[in-house]
């Protein structure tokens, strides 16, 4: 029986929403740094960002999570005003402790320096705040001060202890305790504070706010000591740090710039231009070690570049919402991932580097990839499909428009079949040469290796079989089945054809007659996807369950399993990077199987990735 393991994970970039910032967390020891997408926690590695680990855990979006300053626990917060505090010493993560502190939305979290207390702060019915043992959430005093939802909040590192928070409301009010109160409400913002922070000595806090102003006050009094510029930035300050000796502060604005200033003077040392688009606003910033890092509106993270302002380090890029599509290059290396955002990303298989298909492409959800020489075919929920050159990583100039929406593409040589919900569309090259009106909703596509059959899937329960010819669909045949068909698969040798529907049913073919052999119902819902691979000894499926199941179609009764391979989250696409590795893309993560099934070294290992995260398995 083969087996599989995790062999490692390209990570999803972080969720963002515009006029929003995001709040990144980093360890004590300067190692890692962690952020939050959907339901997962992301910790990925300063230095070498390829490595990372996800947890997955809670019920609803996460928001934010922190480090505990010991460096043996996170706590992380969601949507619902739910704490979970876990491990980080083992790779499954234990839980150590849950409450809810608050009714509404959690937006920032800080421990006390022993990692004994923790503040929150966020939405809520009857507070924005609540202060707490971490060991048993027994409360240790009050937050308030606040009308409106806290978006920042921080913890004095040093004693006396202090407390700093920071709303909507305008203000910024200074607690001491504990037990916690009240103490100051400090006004010399104009707009929602975005965020506070402590320097890592507690002599000083600093504030931003959406007027664009940074503002600094002493540690232990909470009394105005300074400014950052006249304001800092042009826009939105979103979030704010100190270096870790203290003595510059690091601020980031949706002006789309970075700027470093002198902790001391308060003098503006550096100012990063991180480029001109909206989607090049500053979101986030963390410090970690000597690396400063950036969170921009599209996710990408920026290593900044003392040394040169214009251009930082590294860019890390990839998707931050739901992979939709993939498909392999003739290379067997590369990869193309389309998301519902509407972009393109290409990939290096083994590596995890990753790069955006450039120019101007489609405008909403990609539903389906597919290769085709040196093209890149898409198509997507703008009704168009677009030829891209592999090659150039551009988008070509020329976008065709279909007459119905399109679900699948699949291509042989120089023909291309689009499945839309009112029409099969075939293509020669890059010209439409037959628009067939449809009796029922196409959803799925595949060529026959020969090129001279087509498999048109559809809602009205059936896989519709037609002979292509001179640019003619003739139907010959239609497989009844108990669902609507979701996806198709041909074998390469042409012996085999597999579909999947939502009846959670994998239905095998034998051709050329197309006797169904075997149905399968190891899935336990709708089946979204299923790919052989290259050898044609095994195929493997991706559903809505969360399961990945390898199947050997000579031992149809014994199954590999992959159960959970995307927690919390359906899998959307499945796909073989060869004989040994399965790749699979989902609401949560991007994975890649490797699969090595024949006696005696069966081994699975997948890839996967957290809505743009690849795992190996």
């Amino acid at each position: 029986m083969p087996s599989y393991s995790l062999r490692s994970t390209f990570a999803t970039l972080p969720r963002t929403t515009r006029g929003r910032p995001i709040v990144v967390g980093a360890d004590p020891k300067a190692k890692n740094f962690l952020y939050t997408n959907g339901n997962s926690v992301i910790i990925r590695d300063v230095s070498n960002p390829t490595n990372c680990d996800i947890y997955t855990e809670h019920a609803v979006n996460v928001n934010v999570a922190q480090y505990s300053p010991s460096g043996f626990y996170i706590a992380s917060g969601d949507a619902n005003g739910k704490i979970r505090i876990w491990d980080t010493v083992n790779p499954e993560h234990c839980l150590a402790h849950e409450y809810q502190p608050l009714g509404g939305a959690i937006k920032d979290i800080a421990w006390s320096p022993d990692s004994k207390r923790i503040v929150v702060g966020g939405d809520g019915r009857e507070k924005f705040g609540h202060v707490f043992l971490a060991d048993s959430g027994s409360s240790v005093g009050e937050i308030m001060g606040h009308s409106k939802s806290i978006n920042s909040c921080d913890y004095k590192p040093t004693r006396p202890f202090k407390i700093v928070t920071a709303g909507e409301d305008q203000h910024t009010t200074f607690l001491e305790g504990p037990p916690f109160k009240f103490d100051k409400m400090l006004r010399e913002h104009t707009n929602f504070v975005n965020c506070v922070r402590y320097s890592h000595d507690g002599e000083r806090f600093i504030s931003g706010g959406a007027d664009g102003k940074v503002f600094v006050y002493d540690g232990k009094t909470a009394d105005n000591v300074g400014e950052l510029g006249c304001p800092a930035h042009k826009g939105g300050v979103y979030a704010l740090c100190y270096s870790p000796d203290n003595s510059q502060i690091l601020t980031v604005s949706a002006d789309k710039t970075a700027k470093l200033w002198d902790a001391n003077t308060y003098a503006l040392l550096i100012e990063f231009t991180l480029g001109k688009t909206t989607n090049d606003m500053q979101v986030g910033c963390v410090w970690v070690g000597d690396s400063m890092i950036t969170f921009s509106l599209s996710g990408y993270i920026n290593y900044l570049d003392k040394n040169n302002p214009e251009k930082p380090l590294r860019i890390l890029k990839g998707h931050n919402k739901p992979i939709m599509a993939m498909a392999l290059a003739s290379d067997g290396n590369s990869l193309f991932t389309g998301c519902s955002s509407g972009h393109i990303n290409y990939w290096d298989a083994n590596s995890g580097l990753n790069d955006e298909i450039v120019g101007k492409g489609h405008s909403t959800q990609i539903q389906d990839l597919t290769v085709s020489g040196d093209n890149l075919i898409s198509v997507s929920m703008d009704d168009t499909i677009r030829f891209t050159s592999i090659s150039s990583k551009q988008y070509g100039t020329s976008s065709i428009k279909l007459e119905s929406q399109p679900r699948a593409v699949a291509s042989h040589g120089n023909l291309t079949a689009v499945a839309c919900i009112n029409h099969v569309v075939l293509l020669d090259g890059e010209r439409v040469v037959l628009t067939e009106p449809m009796k029922f909703e196409s959803s799925a596509i595949a060529f026959h290796p020969n090129g001279g059959t087509l498999a048109v899937g559809a809602n009205d329960n059936k896989v519709h079989l037609y002979e292509v010819n001179n640019f003619t669909l003739t139907e010959i045949k239609s497989l009844e089945e108990s669902g609507s068909i979701k996806d198709i698969s041909f074998s390469p040798d042409g012996q085999y054809m597999t579909s999947c529907n939502s009846d959670r049913r994998v239905n095998l073919y034998r051709l050329p007659d197309y006797s169904r052999v075997h149905d399968s119902t190891h899935h336990t819902a709708r089946v979204n996807s299923v790919s052989w691979s290259p050898d044609s000894t095994h195929f493997v499926t991706g559903g809505i369950d969360s399961n990945i199941i390898v199947h050997n179609p000579k031992e149809w009764m014994s199954p590999l399993i992959i159960k959970g391979a995307h927690k919390m989250s359906q899998v959307n696409r499945v796909l073989w990077l060869n004989d040994n590795v399965v790749i699979s893309v989902g609401q949560d993560i991007f994975t890649l199987p490797t699969l090595s099934p024949h006696p005696p070294a069966s081994l699975i290992s997948i890839f996967l990735s957290f809505n743009d995260c690849l795992y190996f398995l």
